[in-house]
């Protein structure tokens, strides 16, 4: 085993810039791409890593950069695994209809996500995290507040076993353990391999990450332990932690201004069990700032980012936002849907005389009354290819609209509810475009790892069930994690609950 060397990487210092100047390095030396592996947590991280390679280096990332990509995926591919043997949609629904549980799964591919959980049904996110950790399924259930008694959970789990062997299936986590165990036989050996966001790894995946370790001649595991906030899915940051090997930390942040880095580590000193680092903060003040409610801030230029512990937190922001008349995006989708953008945008096209694709006339159609009304009888379906462009005097002549440039968007679409007209509305009377990208976006703390704007909106309140389960660590590094998003100013909101509060 050539042992572990450890790279820190505290928040914006460059981590992912460090390790792909490293493989950049190999490469310019002769290393071999085939014997380059570049494991991440995330497809978009591996995926990053392999598209700079092969741009750089001319290569073709599908043959000569194979090992750029998920745990999960390298599994898939030296596994040798056919989507057909894999645990589908229909398969959890026939499991459900024999058993009596409703276990409604994912039939997803595996290029289509980055976490795979076997299916929505907390029984059987149990049986996957008791098998991610390692650990005995009564152990994992007992840790649990699961709605269910043990002998339904003992039940599901026995004949989800005996289903899949029956059927020759696997799941995303089975993937993982014929890896673990048949990695000697079929894994290749790497020149140099690259285990990125290593505090997420859960006890299986740190099993695999050793045995792989031991066929590569340089191996190096990246992350940052006081960002550990995948603990509810198995992670176990104890391994990154306590791996023997040497070390590196990386030592200025390129995004974090000195009064946000100030607060961030006063938070990561209280983080017991925590390799100690020291980073430096860009050269910029940057404000840190108290705030009672979201409407205190004057959110109206520049780029946003509202996060809580829990989801149901953000809600009351999206009603003061729309109020506002400020276009947003929760959880990664627009508060105007790209269907009602469209037809409101193409209309407006329309009415100055320009030609729009058929997403947007379709778009149209969908919110304009038929028979006979904004539409003919029998039209309301457009007889149209869909790399056709159409004017509304094409419209008008040859699909059935009954209406005209007279008609303002409002007017015509006449079955856009009244709530979005409302909105759009005040959207446009704040000078901001309906149909941009969203400048402003709320999510969880969870939901937003990775990101960062120049303005972040910091709630503090915590759901009853955080302060019931959640260990004081995880909540110091939930909210780490947080604040480190910030480029320029934080805004704290104070705990509306004092007795669930995150105090700061």
């Amino acid at each position: 085993m050539t042992g572990m060397f450890r790279i820190f990487g505290p928040p914006g210092t460059g981590k992912t810039t460090k390790l792909l100047d490293m493989v950049d390095r190999a490469l310019e030396e002769g290393m071999a791409p085939q014997k380059i592996a570049f494991l991440a947590f995330t497809r978009k991280a591996a995926h990053e890593a392999r598209d700079r390679a092969a741009v750089r280096f001319s290569f073709d990332p599908s043959t000569e950069l194979p090992y750029f990509r998920t745990l999960h995926s390298l599994a898939y591919r030296v596994l040798a695994v056919r989507d057909t043997q894999m645990m589908r949609k229909d398969n959890y629904k026939e499991l459900s209809d024999i058993i009596g549980f409703d276990l409604s799964g994912s039939d997803s591919t595996l290029e289509d996500e980055d976490i795979k959980q076997v299916a929505d049904h907390p029984i059987l996110s149990i049986i996957n995290l008791a098998r991610l950790k390692c650990q005995s399924l009564r152990q994992t259930y007992d840790e649990s507040d699961i709605d269910f008694t043990w002998l339904e959970v003992n039940y599901v789990d026995e004949a989800y076993s005996a289903y899949k062997e029956e059927h020759e299936l696997i799941d995303f986590t089975d993937l993982l353990e014929l890896f673990l165990k048949d990695i000697p036989l079929i894994c290749p050996s790497f020149d140099l391999c690259f285990l990125d966001e290593a505090q997420d790894l859960s006890p299986l995946q740190w099993k695999i990450a050793k045995a792989i370790s031991d066929r590569s001649k340089k191996f190096y595991v990246a992350g940052d332990d006081d960002q550990a906030i995948y603990k509810w899915a198995g992670a176990q940051v104890s391994q990154f932690i306590n791996l023997e090997g040497g070390s590196e930390v990386l030592s200025q942040s390129y995004r974090i201004p000195r009064q946000v880095h100030a607060l961030a580590e006063r938070i990561a000193e209280r983080i017991e069990n925590r390799f100690p680092k020291k980073y430096l903060p860009k050269n910029e003040e940057g404000s840190v700032e108290y705030i009672n409610g979201i409407e205190q801030v004057d959110m109206g230029d520049g780029e946003w980012l509202v996060m809580a512990q829990a989801n149901y937190m953000l809600s009351p922001v999206v009603e003061e936002l729309k109020r506002m008349g400020y276009l947003f995006e929760r959880n990664g989708f627009r508060s105007i849907s790209d269907r009602i953008s469209l037809a409101v945008n193409g209309w407006e096209q329309l009415r100055k005389d320009k030609a729009i694709n058929y997403e947007s006339a379709k778009a149209i159609y969908s919110y304009m009354s038929g028979n006979g009304n904004r539409i003919a009888r029998g039209k309301k379906i457009l007889r149209l290819d869909h790399e056709d462009t159409v004017t509304l005097t094409e419209l008008q002549e040859k699909h059935g609209l009954l209406v005209g440039k007279e008609l303002i968007w409002h007017e015509a679409l006449d079955r856009l509810p009244d709530t979005d007209k409302v909105y759009i509305t005040s959207i446009l009377r704040s000078g901001e475009k309906f149909n941009a990208q969203p400048r402003i976006k709320l999510s969880t703390i969870h939901g937003t790892k990775g990101g960062e704007a120049d303005n972040v909106v910091l709630f503090t309140d915590l759901s009853p069930a955080a302060t019931r389960h959640t260990d004081q660590n995880d909540l110091h590094r939930l909210f780490y994690v947080g604040m480190t998003r910030t480029i320029t100013n934080l805004f704290v909101v104070e705990a509306e609950n004092y007795d669930r509060s995150y105090l700061i």
